[in-house]
């Protein structure tokens, strides 16, 4: 069975919901404060629910943040490869949610960011997998430099999806460029492919995005509420959202992106994984906490009921 494997930092995010973010040097009250397994577990669970064979081969720390998210993906099935690294805890995302669903992040560094070319051999990919890379990973040397040497010995017919997010567009020219002569697969939402392409148009930014990819290579750009945008084979397909009343947004793209693989290396084509990527999201969305998405079975009726009322 193929599998999704997922190359970046798994975190504990303590998510705090406030009234408004406060002005610099001043103070907000919170109305929650909750502790998640974070970061790549959000993928993975949303890929292990959708049914998909599911690996952590990124580095986990050795104490409650790590034991936390080792706990969580064990209760999802997850496997994780690669062994706990000593003496150092995985580090901690602060994420900030607002009353319209909005979040704000600030993230420490720990145990994540201490990967190796051994460390995430420890995964093994096999032709027909789907190795998982954050534009995350790439912002530092110690992460950097292991993952792409490690990309770059990956056999012929592994998947490469990269989810660059806000952090890519600022990595300097020569290590994106590296990173994009790799990528047989990105998703971003819209303003990370702004950054790409200088297209704000959904269906012209993904069309786009392609041109910056090796022949034959895939592109798809989020656009929320709205759906988003499929580039395969040559042609670009809208695909709908379905739009929902959000109480926390935080994870959505993380849903999207494991959702999406999953049901890409199950069986599906790309522009039906878009659609119950787009649905799975859209519940996520209706749900607090970033690890949240749903399973296959919830999909397949949110997406019965959708067609039955509209």
């Amino acid at each position: 069975m193929a599998r999704v494997i997922h190359t970046g930092q798994a975190l504990v995010d303590e998510v705090v919901e406030i009234p408004a973010l406060p002005w610099r040097g001043d103070n907000s009250m919170a109305t929650s404060h909750h502790r998640y397994a974070g970061g790549a577990t959000n993928i993975l669970v949303a890929s292990a629910r959708t049914g998909a064979a599911s690996v952590h081969a990124g580095a986990h720390g050795k104490g409650p943040n790590g034991d936390l998210i080792r706990a969580a993906m064990q209760e999802e099935g997850i496997e994780v490869s690669s062994p706990v690294v000593d003496d150092i805890d995985t580090g901690i995302c602060f994420v900030m949610i607002e009353p319209s669903a909005e979040r704000t992040f600030v993230t420490t560094m720990g145990a994540e960011r201490l990967i190796s070319v051994e460390s995430l051999q420890t995964s093994n990919p096999q032709p027909g997998d789907l190795v998982h890379v954050t534009g995350y990973s790439l912002v530092v040397r110690s992460s950097r430099k292991p993952l792409l040497e490690w990309l770059e010995s990956l056999p012929e017919g592994v998947i490469v999806l990269l989810d660059p997010g806000a952090a890519f567009s600022a990595l300097p020219a020569p290590v994106r460029q590296r990173m994009l002569a790799l990528t047989t697969v990105w998703t971003s939402n819209g303003d990370e492919a702004y950054q790409l392409t200088m297209e704000r148009d959904m269906k012209t930014a993904a069309a786009a995005a392609a041109e910056h990819l090796p022949g034959g290579a895939v592109a798809i750009v989020r656009d929320g509420r709205e759906g988003c945008a499929v580039h395969v084979d040559g042609q670009t397909h809208l695909v709908p959202g379905y739009p929902q009343k959000p109480v926390d947004t935080n994870g959505a793209g993380d849903c999207h992106a494991g959702v999406l693989s999953a049901e890409y290396i199950t069986g599906g084509d790309w522009v039906e994984a878009a659609r119950r990527a787009n649905a799975a999201s859209a519940l996520k969305v209706t749900r607090r906490g970033p690890a949240t998405a749903p399973t296959r079975a919830e999909v397949d009726a949110f997406l019965a009921e959708w067609e039955r009322t509209h």
